[in-house]
């Protein structure tokens, strides 16, 4: 069977609940290899929620889908606050990125109290500027932006990250409707850690199967690289 689309591979999946500093229940999901210890930790942070964004936005979805049983890889999703998605509506309400620093404090000990190795912050979008603005702050190996827009972290908050250890991958589309590699590049050139991969033909929603394919393959050489190539078609049974 080929790997596309809504395929289901087999994880272990558990509904979670995160409780955030100023006491808010948000709502999450976390697939971890089913008959291994994961390798590693993504802790994923979905788009802009008053544009559509939440936990199932696509590339997010398909890499809890797939991952943990092509690169043995954990994946944690959550709705930020105020945000709803079939796995339900996190408490509070959408606060432009500003309190949105408990959401990810929550999600990060929550990683701590399960021991889940090597975190990795995967942000999407508005995703990438809770990454920036916030990420610092935590026990992380390093960040993966996707189609970082850069309105709402400031260059300063993106200068911080220089010299401080962790990795960063930049995935910007050659089509963004936001930020387009060659701003990238100047945005980001005071960070040492940071590798900019400009993606030929990507657009900011990442839309179709070879650009899935693209952006779970550049996640999964940053945190695993022993998994490559992801395979394309699945011989076993799906979840």
């Amino acid at each position: 069977m080929e790997i596309r689309g809504p395929v289901l591979l087999p994880a272990r999946r558990t509904d979670i609940e995160l409780r955030t500093l100023d006491e808010l229940t948000l709502v999450g999901e976390l697939a971890e290899p089913a008959e291994r210890e994961a390798v590693a930790t993504l802790v994923t942070l979905h788009p802009l929620p008053t544009a559509g964004g939440f936990m199932d936005s696509h590339i997010l979805r398909k890499a809890a889908a797939r991952l943990p049983a092509l690169a043995d890889l954990a994946v944690l999703r959550f709705n930020t606050r105020g945000t709803t998605s079939p796995r339900g509506t996190s408490q509070g309400a959408f606060d432009g990125g500003r309190a949105e620093a408990f959401d990810l404090a929550a999600a990060m000990e929550f990683v701590r109290e399960r021991q889940l190795p090597r975190p990795w912050l995967v942000g999407w979008s508005f995703g990438t500027e809770l990454a920036l603005k916030y990420g610092r702050d935590h026990d992380i190996e390093g960040v993966i932006l996707l189609s970082p827009p850069l309105h709402r972290a400031t260059d300063a908050e993106v200068a911080a990250w220089a010299g401080t250890g962790r990795r960063m991958v930049v995935l910007v589309p050659e089509l963004d409707d936001y930020l387009r590699p060659a701003e990238a590049r100047e945005r980001f050139a005071g960070v040492p850690e940071a590798s900019l991969i400009a993606v030929e033909g990507g657009k900011h929603l990442w839309v179709g199967e070879s650009q899935t394919r693209r952006v779970l393959t550049e996640i999964v050489a940053a945190v695993n690289p022993d998994a490559l190539p992801l395979p394309t078609e699945w011989d076993g049974e799906t979840a």
